[in-house]
């Protein structure tokens, strides 16, 4: 097997463990400050791309063998986009900390340099196998949203150094946004959730019919907000898109329920559950939002409501996803690679046994409490409640993910 998946996924959980870390230095103190600020943009990117875009790609790295039944077209371009995008990472966040342009400017070509060789190696990988369907599509469609998300950041910074496009820098950064929340995460969620779920459930014989429906509503929600922002048409539009990722959520959570129903697997693991339901939650969240913003289309880029929207997506649905799938991606990993070749031996451990389901569940229930703490506290805007519950969840997520490293020790 490959030790190309394993270095996306280490990277990922030091990048976890260091996002964590910082937060309890600063006891979340960045949250109410400005977050188009050096220490605003240090901590967004330390999450978006120094952990959960890491864990993500080492999870398509390994999965889009079990997805096409083919081999990556090149683990050498791997390696390359790999070495790129850490060196830049590591670039960019030194840049923000110290709030130097050119730093930033120069890893952030590295780090896009990197994604441009990931998304030729999908492209060329998806293209060869030619297996066409919501899975793979939806892959595509993410690794594209991905590129273009480090294509328009690029573009935020050379407009940042010169000043030439003083009035599109604030488009290009919501739909900066837009593409790399809703388009990369949400797209890849949604594609590989129709892939490990019924394999984790031992599900067959359901219609992917709303898998169908799911896609065309996910895409046309995100290819809407981004013309919302690029045009500057951001109030009914943006509701509009608002409108199409809502119907999409509700779709997609219905499609789970009909794969649960197929089941010949009464328990997949708890981490498999809980993605199961933050989508509902989520789904939940949408519904109330699109009605509460049906008042005026303005309270949808409320700060206020774009910072809690960005934690109930980004800290809630994407965040507790990833770390519920990582319980078992991790630990299957890890066993295929040490006794893969040793199964059916006497003495060869268990694939069950790697992981306490136990801690993982007690670990992301107590992450969703403080996770529903800290949003509380961002609803009522008070300071002290998002401090403690910012606290709560950075302690409990290093206990978590420290949980999950210890496999490697196996």
């Amino acid at each position: 097997m490959s030790r190309l998946p394993f270095l996306f996924i280490i990277t990922g959980i030091v990048g976890f463990v260091m996002y964590h870390a910082f937060s309890l230095l600063s006891l979340t103190g960045w949250l109410g400050d400005e977050l188009r600020g050096p220490e605003g943009w240090f901590h967004a990117h330390l999450f978006v791309l120094g952990w959960a875009t890491m864990l993500a790609t080492g999870a398509v790295y390994q999965l889009i063998h079990v997805i096409l039944q083919t081999n990556i077209y090149s683990t050498g371009l791997g390696y390359c986009h790999y070495f790129l995008f850490t060196i830049g990472a590591i670039g960019m966040f030194i840049g923000f900390i110290r709030a130097d342009v050119i730093w930033i400017a120069g890893s952030a070509t590295l780090a896009l340099s990197g994604i441009l060789l990931f998304g030729l190696n999908m492209a060329i990988t998806l293209y060869r196998a030619s297996i066409w369907n919501p899975v793979t599509i939806s892959a595509a469609c993410a690794c594209l949203y991905l590129v273009l998300t480090g294509l328009s950041g690029m573009l935020m910074g050379l407009n940042f150094a010169f000043g030439d496009w003083n009035g599109l820098h604030q488009r290009l950064f919501g739909a900066h946004i837009w593409m790399g929340t809703l388009g990369w995460f949400g797209m890849l969620i949604t594609g590989f959730s129709y892939k490990m779920l019924p394999m984790f459930y031992l599900s067959h014989d359901f219609s992917i019919r709303l898998q169908k429906i799911v896609l065309i509503l996910w895409n046309a929600a995100v290819i809407t907000g981004v013309i919302a922002f690029l045009t500057g048409i951001k109030g009914g539009l943006l509701w509009f898109a608002l409108l199409l990722l809502t119907g999409a959520l509700i779709c997609y959570v219905y499609h789970l329920q009909q794969i649960q129903e197929k089941r010949h697997k009464s328990n997949p693991g708890p981490g498999i559950r809980w993605t199961v339901y933050v989508s509902r939650a989520l789904a939940v969240y949408s519904m109330a939002l699109l009605i509460y913003s049906a008042q005026g289309m303005e309270l949808l880029l409320d700060s206020r409501v774009v910072l809690l929207t960005g934690w109930v997506y980004l800290g809630g649905w994407v965040s507790l996803t990833i770390l519920g799938y990582a319980s078992k991606i991790v630990p299957f990993l890890w066993w295929t690679h040490k006794y893969g070749k040793f199964a059916g031996r006497p003495g060869t451990p268990l694939m069950a046994g790697m992981l306490s389901e136990k801690r993982i569940n007690l670990g992301i229930l107590a992450m969703a409490a403080a996770s529903l703490l800290l949003v509380s506290g961002i609803l009522i805007n008070l300071a002290e409640v998002m401090m403690i519950g910012g606290t709560l969840l950075s302690m409990i997520s290093i206990v978590y993910i420290s949980n999950i490293a210890l496999v490697f020790r196996r």
